[in-house]
């Protein structure tokens, strides 16, 4: 599975993997594709560095990148408290009678949350990037589309290729302009914050429209056919992200997420704004259907609503409270029925690649050829 991208970047298949687990970037590196680290949980750079140093000594010398999200519109000289101060009082209500409704237990005295969303503030994804290029990363992706120019010229100064998300034609464009080297084009059945255009539609859209650059297809892909459907639309590649959530070198905090992903089928999603403000797909749960309950006080804008709920994820998270239990993740979940390795997911994808590409020559007439 190579493409013109692949070959550039050194890698056997031109599968890009995003995950927030080190242990499974450097499994994909290490199978033949490229690891991309997702670094918005990681709010205190020396967490970063451990896990790139982690990562380093466990990629075999194989190329890796890092995933980053900067806004679009840039806040300045905004703190974390005077935005948290922003978030009206009935909405922390809210957030405290629902999670008394499904009794949710209280942290311990002193204990804070452990999933904070200041990553998305474009101060905290600047220091993650002095620390991200000491090492020789090979991509630097936003996932909010392209980041600012000077960032853009950092990467290039060292070398590194920056790849940017777009749900849209229009959005792909106005990467392209902004220097952009890759453009990943992310359809509406993807985990996490995704538009409304499905990725049939959308991939060949985006590849005509920046041609020559490459893109790369994302969302719905979970299988060597569905791989071989984003190469025929034209994408140099595919970028996976929700495929290996299941994958035993996943860090899953929660046992009962990965029953509950192994379980749900590709209905079982939902475009929600409860997590971040923005729209992202997940798990549908108890949480979700609250905050898009008419009846409740709606979701507030990005960082607004990551910061209101942080705090109640880390809660639901900690004790397992299953109606409340979710995450991120793409209509391909419904495909996610076992726990497997990477390298097992990467020989599932090669092979069904294959026998869609030998499908694809009979019907042409190309067979043995």
């Amino acid at each position: 599975m190579q493409t013109e991208l692949s070959k550039k970047l050194g890698v056997e298949h031109a599968i890009f993997g995003f995950t927030p687990f080190p242990a499974v970037a450097a499994a994909i590196s290490r199978a033949g594709g490229f690891g991309v680290l997702g670094a918005v949980r990681y709010t205190a750079p020396d967490d970063l560095k451990r896990d790139l140093d982690w990562i380093e000594a466990h990629v075999e010398g194989r190329p890796y990148g890092l995933d980053v999200v900067m806004p679009a519109k840039k806040v300045e000289g905004v703190t974390e408290a005077e935005v948290e101060a922003m978030i009206p009082e009935g909405h922390r209500q809210y957030v405290k009678d629902t999670l008394a409704k499904y009794g949710v237990p209280e942290l311990a005295e002193g204990e804070v949350s452990g999933w904070r969303i200041t990553g998305w503030m474009e101060q905290v994804a600047r220091t993650q990037l002095d620390v991200a290029f000491d090492y020789p990363i090979k991509l630097l992706a936003n996932a909010l589309g392209s980041p600012p120019a000077d960032v853009v010229d950092r990467a290039h100064d060292r070398g590194v290729l920056v790849a940017a998300l777009a749900g849209s034609a229009r959005h792909a464009v106005k990467h392209k302009e902004g220097g952009i080297d890759i453009v990943v084009a992310q359809g509406y059945e993807a985990g996490g914050h995704t538009g409304e255009i499905a990725s049939m539609v959308l991939t060949p859209e985006v590849v005509d429209a920046v041609d020559p650059l490459p893109v790369l297809a994302a969302g719905g892909i979970g299988s060597g056919r569905q791989v071989a459907a984003a190469l025929a639309l034209g994408a140099q590649g595919v970028w996976l992200g929700s495929l290996w959530l299941t994958c035993t070198e996943a860090e899953m905090s929660s046992p009962a997420v990965t029953r509950k992903l192994l379980e749900a089928g590709s209905g079982d999603t939902v475009r929600s704004r409860a997590l971040t403000g923005k729209p992202a797909r997940q798990l549908r749960t108890e949480w979700t259907d609250a905050w898009d309950d008419p009846n409740g006080p709606g979701t507030l804008p990005m960082p607004l609503q990551g910061l209101l709920v942080a705090d109640a994820l880390t809660r639901i998270q900690k004790y397992e409270v299953e109606p409340l239990l979710g995450t991120p993740v793409g209509q391909i979940v419904g495909r996610m029925n076992s726990e497997r390795s990477v390298q097992a997911v990467f020989d599932d994808l090669t092979r069904g690649f294959e026998q869609a590409v030998d499908h694809v020559n009979r019907i042409a007439g190309r067979s043995g050829q």
